[in-house]
C-alpha cells in the first residue's frame, strides 16, 4: 500500500521541462513584458493614425439650454425694459469644419512613421531580450558543465580512495598516498559546492533573462552549429547594420524629426474654416400668456452659414521659435544615429573576433583532444602498476578533466557566437 501511495504521489509532481536555445528565444520574443509594452506602443500608434485622419472630419454639437431670469430684464414684446421673471429656453445644433489646415495632413503622416518606428523599437526589444538570453543561456550551460566535470573528479577520487586503501591494507603503497587523495577531495568538494553555487545563480538569471517566475524548467543545448557567416565580406558589417532594428529604428525617427519641422512650418500658413448653426428659442414671461412651444420654436428658427480665413500675421516669434527647435531635435537624432551606428558595430565586430578566436580555439583543442586522452590512459596504467605515486596521478587526472571542459567551453562559446549573429543577420 505505501508502494502504491508512494507512486502515486510521484505522478503528481509535475515533470520538468526542457527547453532548447530556439524555445526559449521564441518563449521570451512573444512573452517578455518589454515586448508586450512595445505592442501596445504599436497600437497606441495606430490609434493616433485613427485621431490624426479624424481631424480632416467636421465636428458636429448639439445642445440645449433651459434659463430663469428674474428681475429687471428686456420685454421683448415692447422692447422695453421692465420688472419681469422670465423662462428661455434654446435648441441648437451646429457643424464647423477645417476646409483647409495642411498641418492635418502632416499629422497623418507622422502618426504613420510613429507607428513604423514603433515596430522598429519592438523588434529592437526582442532583438536585445534575444541577446540576452543566449548570453544567460550558455552562461548556465558552461556552469553546469563545469559542475559535472567536478561531480566526475569527485567520484573518480573516491573510487581511487577505495583502491589504494585497499593497496595499502596489502602493502603495495604507502599509507601517505590516501591522506594525499582525501587531502585532494576536500579541495575537490569545496570547488563543487561554489560551482554548484554557480550554476544555481546561471539558471535564476537564465529564468529572469526569461521573465519566468516558476523553477519547473531544465534547458538543453541545441544542435551543434560551428558555421560562421562570411566575415571576409566587405560589406559584412554595413549589411547588418541597415537591416538592424536599432538602426532602422533610429532613422524613422529623424524622418519623423524632419516631419515636426515641416509641421511646426506649417503654422506661418493660412486655414480656411467652414461652420453652420441652427438654432431656436422658446421665450415666456412668467404669469402671462405665450405662444405654444412649438409655434415659438418654429417660428424661431434661424441658421447661419458662414467661412473664415485665417491668416496669421505675428505670433510673438512663437513659431519661428518651434521650428528652429524642431530642426535642432533633427540634429539631436542625427548624433543619436552615430552612437547606435557606432554601438552596432563594436558589437558585430566583436562578435566577428570572438566567433574566429573561439572556432580557432576549438580546432586546436579538439585536435589535441585526443593525444591528451592517450596521455591519461597512459598515465592510469602507469598508476595502476604502481609506477606513479597517487598525487601525481591526481593533478593528470584533473589535467585530463579539465581537457574536456576546455573543449565543451570552447565548442559552446563558438555556438554562442553563431547564435549571437543569427540575432543580427535576422530581417
Amino acid at each position: 500500500m505505501k508502494k502504491l501511495f508512494f507512486i502515486l504521489f510521484i505522478n503528481l509532481i509535475p515533470a520538468q521541462q526542457s527547453w532548447t536555445l530556439k524555445q526559449c528565444l521564441d518563449y521570451a520574443s512573444a512573452n517578455h513584458p518589454l515586448v508586450k509594452q512595445s505592442t501596445v506602443s504599436i497600437q497606441k500608434n495606430e490609434r493616433q493614425i485613427s485621431a490624426a485622419k479624424g481631424m480632416l472630419l467636421p465636428s458636429v454639437n448639439a445642445g440645449v439650454s433651459h434659463n430663469y431670469g428674474f428681475g429687471s430684464s428686456i420685454n421683448q414684446n415692447t422692447n422695453q425694459r421692465e420688472a419681469i421673471n422670465s423662462q428661455y429656453d434654446q435648441v441648437y445644433a451646429q457643424a464647423s469644419w477645417e476646409l483647409l489646415n495642411w498641418r492635418n495632413y502632416l499629422g497623418i503622416s507622422l502618426s504613420r512613421m510613429n507607428k513604423e518606428s514603433s515596430i522598429y523599437t519592438m523588434k529592437r526589444t526582442q532583438n536585445e531580450i534575444k541577446l540576452n538570453v543566449i548570453q544567460m543561456f550558455f552562461a548556465y550551460q558552461n556552469s553546469k558543465s563545469w559542475l559535472d566535470v567536478l561531480q566526475t573528479q569527485i567520484s573518480g577520487i573516491e573510487d581511487q580512495i577505495r583502491r589504494t586503501e585497499k593497496e595499502v591494507e596489502i602493502g603495495s603503497r604507502p599509507k601517505s598516498d590516501v591522506y594525499d587523495i582525501r587531502a585532494n577531495l576536500g579541495t575537490m568538494q569545496e570547488q563543487w559546492v561554489s560551482a554548484k553555487n554557480q550554476r544555481d545563480l546561471s539558471k535564476i538569471n537564465l529564468l529572469n533573462a526569461l521573465s519566468v517566475t516558476k523553477d519547473t524548467l531544465d534547458f538543453a543545448m541545441p544542435e551543434e552549429n560551428l558555421t560562421g557567416s562570411d566575415f571576409n565580406d566587405d560589406s559584412f558589417v554595413e549589411n547588418l547594420l541597415n537591416r538592424n532594428p536599432a538602426y532602422q529604428s533610429i532613422t524613422q525617427e529623424i524622418q519623423a524629426q524632419q516631419k515636426n519641422v515641416e509641421i511646426a512650418k506649417s503654422y506661418y500658413l493660412p486655414t480656411l474654416n467652414a461652420s453652420y448653426t441652427w438654432s431656436s428659442f422658446y421665450n415666456k414671461i412668467m404669469g402671462q400668456a405665450a405662444d405654444a412651444f412649438s409655434d415659438q420654436i418654429k417660428a424661431n428658427k434661424n441658421q447661419q452659414l458662414s467661412f473664415g480665413l485665417n491668416i496669421p500675421v505675428f505670433n510673438r516669434l512663437q513659431v519661428k521659435n518651434s521650428v528652429e527647435t524642431a530642426k535642432l531635435n533633427v540634429i539631436n537624432s542625427s548624433y543619436e544615429k552615430d552612437i547606435i551606428i557606432n554601438d552596432l558595430t563594436k558589437s558585430i565586430r566583436s562578435i566577428k573576433a570572438q566567433f574566429l578566436n573561439a572556432q580557432e580555439k576549438y580546432n586546436l583543442l579538439e585536435a589535441n583532444f585526443e593525444n591528451q586522452k592517450l596521455s591519461f590512459q597512459k598515465s592510469e596504467e602507469k598508476y595502476k602498476e604502481g609506477l606513479m605515486d597517487a598525487y601525481t596521478f591526481f593533478l593528470v587526472r584533473n589535467n585530463w578533466l579539465q581537457a574536456n571542459y576546455n573543449l565543451i567551453s570552447s565548442r559552446n562559446d563558438v555556438i554562442q557566437q553563431t547564435e549571437l549573429l543569427k540575432v543580427f543577420e535576422q530581417d
